[in-house]
Parts: C-alpha cells; sequence; structure tokens
C-alpha cells in the first residue's frame, strides 16, 4: 500500500511546475465555487456543507490521492441520495454519521484493494461518459449564459431538480426569458476565451501560455455588470436578481467560526438505517471516483496511470473528516477534474490549491465573490465542455468500428438523457455484449479448398460460439473430408465437446470423412483431463 507517495511527490516537487498548476488551480477553483453551493442546494444540506467538502476534496483528497490531476468535491450523482437520506433520518446532523462511515468502508476497500474493479469498465464506456459529461456541461451552461439560473449549479441529470424542467425544456425556457446582460457577458467571456485559446496555440511563450485567462473572464464579468449597474440598469444583474450571481453566504457579524459548521449526532449509531446510508453512500461514490479516474488517466497528457487503491484510501480518509465537520460526501468528479487538465496542471498542487481558495473564499473573499455573474462562470464551463466532446472524437470512435462506436453512442445517449450512473451502467451493459460478440467471432476460422475443409479452434470455446460452431458444421457437404483442429484450445465448453463428438454419427451417414485432433474439455500441466481419443469416420 503507497499511502504516503503523495508526499513524496510533494517532496519531489519542482518551481517550474507552479506556473501552471497556479493558474489551472484557480480556474478549478472558479468552476468548483458555484458548483459546490448548487449541489449543497440541490442535496437539502446547508450551503457552507458543499463548501466544507469542496475544500476537503481539495486539501486532504488531493493530498492523499492515487492521481495527479483529479480532482475531488461534492458530486452531482449523489445529491438525490443525500436528499433523501436526510430525510430519512430526520436531520443534517444524524446523515453524517452515515457519511463518516461511508468513508471507513472507502477506506477497507481501498485497503482490500477493491479499486481493481475499474478494469471491468470498456474504454469506449469511457470515452463515451466523457463526451457525455461534455455536451451536458454544454446543455446545462446554456441557460446560465442566458440568465436563466432557475436550475442548481451541478444538476445533471436531465429531469431537473429545481424547476421541474429537462435539459431540453430548459433550453428552449431560457431562450424565452433571456437576459441581456447576461448574453452578453457570456459572449464577450467565451469569445475572449476562444480568441485565447487561438492565441495560445500559436504562442508557446510560459507567459502567455499559463496565463490565467478564467480569472480574466471573471474580472471582465465583475466589469461588465458594474457597467450596466450605471449606465444600462435594465441589464444589471445584482440586487434585484441574486439568482444571477455565486453567492457564498457570508458569516454574521459576531458569530463564532464553528457556528458555520455542522457535527455528527453519534447517537445515531444505534439506527440501522445509517449503515444502509453509508453503504449506499460509500459504493455510488467509489464507483464514479473509480470512474472518473479511469477518465482522467485518458485526459492526462502525460499518461501517468493512477492508483485505484490509494484513491479509494484517500477517499475514505476525505469523507470520514468531511463528515466530521459537516460536509457532504466528496468523490472525484469528472467536471473539476477537466478544468483542471485543460487548464494545464502538472501535478496534485493545483487540486490542493484550489481547496486552499476555497477555504479562503469561505472566511476571507465571501462579499468580493458575490458579484461574480453565473454567466461569465458558464462561459468557462462550456469551452471545458466543449474540448471533452469535440465533434473529432466522435469521428475518430466511428472509424475504430462498431463494436467500439455503439458503446459509445449509447453511453453518450445515456448519459444524456437520464443520468451519469444509468448511462455508464447501460453502456456497459451494451459494451461487454459487443466485446463477447467480437471475441466468440473470432474463436475458430474454417477454410476450403475444394472438398478439404479444415476448422481451427483459435482459442478457448465457451457456450456462446456453439451457434456459431453448429452452423459451420451445418454447412458441410457429403463427400467432405473434415479436419478439426483443437490444439490451441485449451479448453473447449462441455456442450460443444458434446456436439463435436456427437457429430461423428450425422458424418458417418452423410458420407463425410471427419477427424477430431487435440479436441478436449481442459487441460492440467499440459495433460487432458477428459478427452476422447482422436477419431475418424469415414
Amino acid at each position: 500500500m503507497q499511502l504516503f507517495t503523495p508526499f513524496r511527490t510533494l517532496r519531489d516537487y519542482r518551481s517550474v511546475y507552479f506556473r501552471q498548476d497556479l493558474p489551472s488551480g484557480l480556474s478549478v477553483f472558479l468552476v468548483a465555487l458555484p458548483l459546490c453551493l448548487g449541489i449543497a442546494l440541490a442535496s437539502g444540506a446547508p450551503l457552507f456543507s458543499g463548501l466544507v467538502a469542496g475544500v476537503i476534496g481539495g486539501i486532504v483528497v488531493g493530498l492523499f490521492s492515487g492521481s495527479e490531476i483529479s480532482v475531488s468535491g461534492p458530486a452531482a450523482g449523489l445529491a438525490v441520495i443525500v436528499a433523501d437520506a436526510i430525510t430519512k433520518v430526520g436531520s443534517y446532523e444524524a446523515f453524517l454519521v452515515a457519511v463518516v462511515l461511508a468513508g471507513l468502508m472507502q477506506f477497507i476497500l481501498g485497503l482490500i484493494k477493491a479499486g481493481r474493479f475499474s478494469g471491468f469498465f470498456p474504454d469506449s464506456v469511457i470515452k463515451g461518459m466523457l463526451v457525455a459529461i461534455g455536451i451536458v456541461i454544454i446543455l446545462k451552461q446554456i441557460p446560465h449564459a442566458l440568465g436563466r439560473d432557475n436550475d442548481y449549479e451541478g444538476d445533471y441529470e436531465f429531469q431537473q431538480l429545481a424547476d421541474g424542467e429537462n435539459t431540453l425544456s430548459e433550453l428552449y425556457r431560457a431562450v424565452e426569458t433571456a437576459s441581456p446582460g447576461a448574453v452578453v457577458i457570456s459572449v464577450l467571456s467565451l469569445g475572449f476565451l476562444i480568441g485565447w485559446e487561438k492565441l495560445t496555440s500559436r504562442d508557446k511563450r510560459p507567459l502567455i501560455k499559463n496565463f490565467p485567462a478564467a480569472l480574466v473572464v471573471v474580472i471582465l464579468g465583475i466589469a461588465l455588470n458594474e457597467y450596466f449597474r450605471v449606465a444600462v440598469p435594465g441589464w444589471y444583474l445584482g440586487d434585484t436578481a441574486q439568482q444571477h450571481m455565486v453567492q457564498i453566504p457570508i458569516i454574521a457579524p459576531g458569530k463564532s467560526l464553528f457556528s458555520i459548521f455542522d457535527f455528527p449526532d453519534f447517537s445515531m449509531l444505534a439506527n440501522p438505517q445509517i449503515y444502509g446510508i453509508a453503504a449506499t453512500i460509500a459504493l455510488v461514490a467509489s464507483l464514479e471516483t473509480l470512474l472518473n479516474l479511469e477518465a482522467s488517466d485518458r485526459l492526462d497528457s502525460a499518461k501517468r496511470v493512477s492508483s485505484t487503491n490509494q484513491e479509494l484510501i484517500a477517499q475514505g480518509i476525505g469523507n470520514m473528516l468531511s463528515g466530521m465537520i459537516g460536509g457532504l460526501p466528496v468523490t472525484s468528479v469528472v467536471v473539476r477534474t477537466s478544468a483542471n487538465v485543460y487548464g494545464g496542471a502538472r501535478t496534485r498542487v493545483s487540486a490542493i490549491l484550489h481547496g486552499v481558495l476555497l477555504l479562503l473564499a469561505v472566511f476571507l473573499g465571501g462579499a468580493l465573490l458575490n458579484q461574480i455573474p453565473l454567466s461569465c462562470l458558464a462561459a468557462v464551463l462550456i469551452m471545458v465542455g466543449y474540448k471533452l466532446a469535440k465533434p473529432a472524437i466522435f469521428k475518430k470512435t466511428y472509424q475504430d468500428g462498431w463494436n467500439q462506436f455503439i458503446p459509445f453512442i449509447v453511453t453518450v445517449v445515456g448519459i444524456i438523457f437520464t443520468d451519469l450512473l444509468i448511462g455508464i451502467a447501460v453502456g456497459t451493459v451494451v459494451g461487454i455484449i459487443f466485446v463477447l460478440y467480437t471475441n466468440f467471432q473470432t474463436t475458430f476460422h474454417l477454410t476450403r479448398e475444394g472438398k478439404q475443409v479444415t476448422i481451427v479452434f483459435e482459442k478457448d470455446l465457451y457456450f456462446l460460439s456453439k451457434p456459431q460452431l453448429k452452423e459451420a458444421l451445418g454447412s458441410l457437404k457429403p463427400g467432405d473430408t473434415v479436419l478439426i483442429d483443437g490444439s490451441k484450445a485449451p479448453f473447449i465448453d462441455h456442450d460443444i465437446y458434446n456436439m463435436l463428438y456427437d457429430y461423428q454419427e450425422t458424418a458417418k451417414v452423410q458420407g463425410i470423412t471427419y477427424e477430431l485432433q487435440e479436441v478436449r474439455l481442459s487441460r492440467r500441466n499440459g495433460k487432458p483431463i477428459v478427452s476422447k481419443q482422436a477419431s475418424q469416420v469415414n
């Protein structure tokens, strides 16, 4: 178990990396800030709980993570589970006990190396997940770019929790109710980001390449909104319509620092419901984390391979601590990780830095950050979404063949029209079906030269190959001389084994010369466990 690997990473950290980790961490912070608040709101939890989870996900999980680029925080996929659990147990303090227990379960999963199960998801499905998330980000951020902020930031399900709309109907409503001020801010912000992207693709100087474009967009958004307040009051997004702005809760004057935290009610350990809720959170959070880790490795330009077991340990530590001080459950999150990668992150320092900035925002910067329009942050996220879902990815996957493209497109459509976990589940089932189909299409090959027919088994034969092999035997003609070569098949399914030997009688009746060579059920130490002598029928 490499629990202390991150400390070695930080010890070997080079200052040259900071030029890329700093702007990346800043970009992730700006993206994560409204998401933390929106997910807390969608979960029916205190707003500070989302920020607490974001801080823990950044600093604590970032430090112990098995990945250099993964970023953790509260996850939209858990919002419904959290809201339902709080209702069931009766209080947020009682729910926090389940979060602590879920963290303990994840820690144990990491110790027993359960992270290996991430390898069961087909590559086409992981690729489809990334593209789908990119499309969903764009679809969900267009309403915010147009000034319609009825839905929570971070609600990435098709059916929206906040206003009863769905992803598509929300787009129609957003066009109907578009705010001129929000449109101007988002269009200019998006135009700046596109222009900056083109500039950095040509100019490789570190000052240009590592410039924090997201920060400029935020400053531009604040400045434009303040200009509207003075020059075009009808376009102003503040004061009378605070839902258009980031909304960090401000600590009331005279209140203790600890007044913003909630603490678990451990008397609820006697309630059996708590353990079921904890297991659900641990399972779903671990699944989302493992999926995102697979995706983040695909995005990583350095092509590093993350430690899934260490990541589960890190998530467990994070959730235990988050639950202890009133935070929501944390997972590794695709949106933050994508923003981190496309922000140019080199190491885990960017994730840790984003957590530090969230911490400073909670205690020092609330009043200033509440001046940020959501429409300019929407532009930042739309750019992230486009990079995840470029049309070239569809073209490349199509060229890879139908066995790759169909699971890919099923995953994309499934996630867009349901949610992340359902889409992944459907895509994985379809992917596995195609893997099995492709695999069993190549278990043997048949060659015919006149009356000479040879059937060579290329690998183990399982029962799914039976229909294809039965069809091959059925194609044999009277007078054929047939050799079935099983030397490359260490295992042959019992049904197929019996079918091959039973066909001897059919061959005799039809006048087919039929020979079985090294056809056996299985081998042990090179010798057949159950075998019949090679036979020839004339």
